[in-house]
């Protein structure tokens, strides 16, 4: 160890020299975390470092703060370490064991940083915590890309997460697949439990509650069935449209909605559609969902869709150029989720072949999916779908006419061609019967902006955007 290292591990007296380690480095944090995030989350923790300083074990009072700890300051805390000690310093975390002892621990778990722990022996009632909540501690506010296409429903959840109980309540997301709806409701919960670890929060997908009530229903345990869903300060469920045809499971729900909203919990939920779209649903549990704030999460726009890649390459430990997420951005329309596949098939093509990534590498990597593009979608195709669902004639799309009957069809039309395709604004005023690219132009910008208010517009554009991609 150098001088340097030995004076400052040193500058506290009374402690260890590991002690003085773990202490410079709480004293770090405690300056670049906000004073709530460090009190909730850093300050409990307690280390145990090996006498050379090779190797520092922190001990975290149950499963989800273990979690969260390693999810969210595991990688800063070693890099803190690293530079303190002036060599690497292997991480690990720990679960304590809640004993008269506090300083008896389990088995240290070890990881590397950024992979999960190993099992490591807890008590019930950290078991109970881990077991609850499942939520996915890495889906927060700040790994979520803000847009256009998120902003209100990122803006409500954030609203919810900061004061549950109150206003928006319930919280119903809707919108296509892979568009972020499910990371949204984990931020919620994560949020929440960040601010108030003692919250009771539970995130499940529609198809376990059905599976919960079957259950019940088959071990005749409805007692805990409804002790465990009605104490509830928090509760994210995905995808209620499973509760389609589904009675007594809708049953339950509806006493377990109730019994929440008089306790002023909140149900945050997600959908594919907007309530009143819903189908084979009660009537009464739809005017429940739609009680509160119902908000859409749109198909990503271009620069956010940019972002996304950017963002995720990097959490990847790859640099994607802006010019090839602009060229994957604007033939990759649908939701994040194809972006996902579209990077992972880049990265490992560039890693395979040992090249760069260049737009000519990301066009030979998605050469399939880009043929099936160029195939299937076309402005007359748009067209062509368009007239044949508002029930007008292929014709009126580049006729004169302007009854608004064939004019919104039309705008419409020319809002999927700029959407869907690679046709520039002069290009499609051109298919649309000679007309100025600043008619178009007007057209997008109408429809996007009446997209965002009109929920039978969105769920009209929704189906047709469907319909075109196959």
């Amino acid at each position: 160890m150098s001088e340097g290292q030995q004076h400052g591990l040193a500058a506290n007296a009374s402690l260890g020299a590991g002690d003085s380690l773990w202490q410079a480095c709480m004293d770090q944090l405690a300056q670049e975390l906000p004073e709530q995030q460090f009190n909730t989350w850093i300050k409990p923790l307690v280390a145990q470092v090996s006498d050379d300083f090779s190797k520092v074990t922190i001990f975290v009072a149950n499963r989800f703060k273990l979690d969260w700890v390693r999810a969210q300051y595991s990688s800063r805390i070693a890099s803190l370490l690293e530079k303190l000690y002036g060599q690497p310093v292997q991480l690990e975390l720990a679960l304590a064991l809640r004993e008269a002892n506090a300083r008896t621990y389990s088995s240290p778990a070890s990881m590397e940083v950024g992979s999960p722990p190993e099992p490591a022996e807890i008590s019930d009632d950290s078991a109970a915590v881990a077991f609850k909540n499942r939520l996915n501690t890495a889906l927060t506010f700040d790994t979520l890309v803000e847009g256009t296409a998120n902003r209100m429903a990122r803006a409500a959840a954030m609203h919810v997460s900061g004061t549950p109980g109150h206003l928006y309540n319930p919280l119903f997301i809707y919108g296509g697949v892979g568009l972020g709806k499910t990371h949204l409701v984990h931020a919620v919960g994560n949020k929440l439990l960040a601010d108030k670890p003692g919250s009771k929060v539970l995130y499940i997908h529609a198809e376990q509650f059905v599976s919960d009530v079957v259950k019940a229903y088959q071990r005749k345990t409805f007692d805990e069935f409804k002790e465990r869903y009605h104490s509830l300060d928090l509760l994210l469920i995905d995808d209620v449209q499973f509760f389609a045809n589904k009675d007594r499971t809708q049953e339950e729900f509806f006493n377990a909605f109730e019994a929440l909203l008089a306790k002023k919990s909140h149900i945050v939920m997600t959908s594919d559609t907007y309530p009143k779209g819903l189908t084979d649903i009660h009537e009464r549990l739809i005017s429940r969902f739609d009680s509160g704030l119902t908000v859409a999460i749109e198909p990503p726009e271009l620069e956010m869709r940019v972002a996304i890649l950017i963002n995720k390459a990097r959490a990847e430990s790859a640099e994607m150029p802006e010019e090839v997420a602009f060229f994957v951005a604007k033939n990759v329309r649908s939701n994040v989720r194809e972006l996902e596949g579209a990077l992972r098939k880049i990265l490992a093509y560039s890693r395979f072949n040992q090249k760069e990534i260049s737009i000519q590498l990301a066009r030979e990597a998605l050469r399939d999916l880009l043929s099936i593009q160029n195939r299937q979608i076309s402005v007359e195709n748009i067209q062509k779908t368009v007239a044949d669902y508002y029930k007008i004639k292929v014709a009126d799309m580049y006729s004169k006419k302007r009854p608004a009957s064939i004019a919104r069809p039309r705008q419409i039309a020319m809002y999927l061609a700029k959407e869907l395709t690679q046709k520039s604004l002069p290009e499609i005023g051109e298919l649309f019967g000679g007309r100025d690219h600043t008619t178009v132009l007007h057209a997008v910008r109408k429809i996007s902006g009446e997209r965002q208010q009109l929920t039978e517009l969105n769920q009209q554009l929704h189906v047709l955007e469907q319909t075109l991609k196959g």
